[in-house]
C-alpha cells in the first residue's frame, strides 16, 4: 500500500514540474536583454536607475508572465534593489501569473534575508499562492528550508492549509522530503508551532503512517510524542 502512495507521489510531482508553467519562473537571459524601464534597473541592480525611475514609471509594471521588478529582483536574490523597490512603494503582495509572490520566490529560493525584508515590509504570509493553492510556508517545508520555515511560522504563516494535492506543510515535509535532518527540523518546527498532526492526505493517510512507510523512523518519533493517529 505504502510502495503504491509514494510512486503516486512521485507521478504527481514528476508530471507537475515537468511543464514550465507550473514551477516558479526565472527571467531567462533572453527576457533580461529585452527589459526596459524598471524591470532592466532590477534586473541589473542599478540603484540609482530604480530611483530615478520609480517617481514616474508604474512600480507594479508586468512582463510577459506577470513578474513585477521587485519580482526580478527577487528571483535575482538582488537585496538592495528589492529594498529600494518596497521603499519607492512597490508591492510586495502582488501574485505573478503563476500565482507566486515575493514571499513565496525567496522561500524557494532559500533566501532568508528577502524574506524577513518582506515580512518586515507588511507581506501577507498567508496568501494562496502557485498553481497547486499552496502557501509560501507549504513550499519551504517541501524543500527542506528550515530557517524559511521557522521565519514564516513567527510570522504567522498558516499552519494547517491544504493544497490542491491533499497535502500540508506537514504532508509536503514528509512526502516530498527525504527523511533527513532538514526535513526533521522542519517537522519538529511544525509540531512544535501547533500543526495539526492528524490531517490526512487526499488517500486518507495520515502523517505518522506516511512517515512509517518511508522508515523515516526521527519523523516517527516526533509524531508519536506529539500524539498523532497512524
Amino acid at each position: 500500500m505504502f510502495n503504491r502512495l509514494i510512486a503516486t507521489a512521485s507521478a504527481v510531482l514528476l508530471a507537475a514540474f515537468a511543464s514550465p508553467c507550473i514551477a516558479q519562473t526565472a527571467p531567462n537571459d533572453e527576457e533580461l536583454k529585452s527589459y526596459r524601464g524598471l524591470h532592466a534597473a532590477a534586473a541589473g541592480g542599478d540603484l540609482a536607475a530604480i530611483r530615478r525611475l520609480a517617481g514616474g514609471a508604474d512600480l507594479n509594471a508586468r512582463d510577459g508572465l506577470g513578474r513585477t521588478p521587485l519580482m526580478v529582483a527577487a528571483h535575482r536574490r538582488d537585496l538592495a534593489a528589492a529594498r529600494a523597490l518596497i521603499e519607492a512603494g512597490a508591492d510586495v503582495n502582488a501574485l505573478d501569473s503563476q500565482r507566486y509572490d515575493v514571499v513565496t520566490i525567496a522561500s524557494v529560493n532559500d533566501d532568508l534575508a528577502l524574506l524577513r525584508l518582506a515580512i518586515a515590509s507588511a507581506a501577507n504570509t498567508r496568501l494562496v499562492t502557485s498553481p497547486y493553492d499552496g502557501t509560501a510556508l507549504i513550499a519551504a517545508a517541501h524543500l527542506g528550508h528550515v530557517e524559511v520555515v521557522r521565519t514564516l511560522i513567527a510570522a504567522k504563516a498558516p499552519l494547517d492549509h491544504v493544497n490542491n494535492l491533499g497535502w500540508t506543510a506537514l504532508i509536503e515535509a514528509i512526502v516530498l522530503g527525504d527523511g533527513g535532518p532538514r526535513h526533521v527540523a522542519c517537522v519538529r518546527a511544525l509540531v512544535d508551532a501547533g500543526a495539526n498532526v492528524d490531517i490526512a492526505d487526499s488517500s486518507g493517510v495520515r502523517p505518522l503512517s506516511l512517515a512509517r512507510g518511508r522508515d523515516y523512523g526521527e519523523i516517527e518519533r516526533i509524531l508519536e510524542k506529539a500524539r498523532a493517529r497512524p
